[in-house]
C-alpha cells in the first residue's frame, strides 16, 4: 500500500479493548458477532444476511486497497471475541480530515465503556498522529442513542442532511452530521477519559 495516510497494519490498544485491522479471515467470526437485527437497525444494509454482510465487509477492504477507509474489528481484550466494527474512511490528507463511521457494538456492551474507548482511541490517533482538523461522524435522524452519544463526546451537531443514504429497504434516510475539530480536541480528550474513568469504576 503506497502513499497511504493511515499506515498498514494500524493497531489501536486500550484497556478494555483493541481495534484490529480487518481482514479475510476475520469475516466468519466477525459475522457470528453480528448477528442480531438491533445492531443494523439505523445502518445502511442489513448484516444478518450474509451474502449482504460479505459483499459490505469485502468492499470494506477494497476501499483500504484504494486508501480510502481503514476497517477495524472492535476486539474485547479479556475474552479475546469480536464485539464489533468501525472505520475511519472519507480520508482527505490534503484537508487534513475524515470521518469515523460505520461503526456497531453487539448490545451486550452497549451504555458501557466500550464506545469510550474506541473513540478516545480513534480521536487520539486522529488528531495527535494523523494531524487531523476536522473529524467528522453522522448517523440516521431517528437513531437518537447514537445521536445522544456523540454528543455526549463532544461532537458538534452540523445540521440534517435531507435524504442522505438510501436504505436497503429503499428507505432515504436523513443523516444528522457532527463534528470534531483540532481545537477542540483538547477538551474532548480530557472529558472521554473522565468519562472513561468513570464507567470503569462503575463496572
Amino acid at each position: 500500500m503506497t502513499n497511504s495516510w493511515i499506515k498498514h497494519p494500524t493497531k489501536l490498544s486500550g484497556n478494555i479493548v483493541e481495534l484490529i485491522p480487518l481482514e479475510k479471515e476475520h469475516f466468519d467470526a466477525l459475522y457470528e458477532a453480528a448477528n442480531d437485527p438491533r445492531v443494523w437497525q439505523y445502518l445502511p444494509f442489513d448484516g444478518t444476511i450474509r451474502e449482504k454482510f460479505d459483499a459490505a465487509y469485502n468492499l470494506a477492504l477494497e476501499e483500504r486497497a484504494k486508501n480510502n477507509h481503514y476497517p477495524f474489528i472492535i476486539v474485547h481484550k479479556d475474552t479475546q471475541k469480536f464485539i464489533g466494527s468501525t472505520r475511519l474512511f472519507d480520508q482527505f490528507p490534503k484537508d487534513k480530515k475524515l470521518e469515523i463511521g460505520f461503526t456497531w457494538i453487539i448490545p451486550e456492551y452497549w451504555a458501557t465503556a466500550v464506545n469510550i474507548e474506541c473513540k478516545l482511541l480513534l480521536l487520539t490517533f486522529c488528531f495527535e498522529s494523523l494531524g487531523t482538523n476536522r473529524v467528522q461522524l453522522r448517523t440516521d435522524e431517528r437513531n437518537i442513542r447514537s445521536r445522544t452519544a456523540i454528543q455526549k463526546i463532544g461532537g458538534q451537531f452540523e445540521g440534517i442532511l435531507r435524504k442522505d443514504k438510501i436504505l436497503d429497504s429503499g428507505f432515504a434516510r436523513n443523516s444528522a452530521y457532527f463534528s470534531i475539530i483540532d481545537d477542540e480536541w483538547k477538551e474532548v480528550k480530557e472529558k472521554l477519559q473522565q468519562m472513561l474513568t468513570q464507567k470503569m469504576s462503575s463496572k
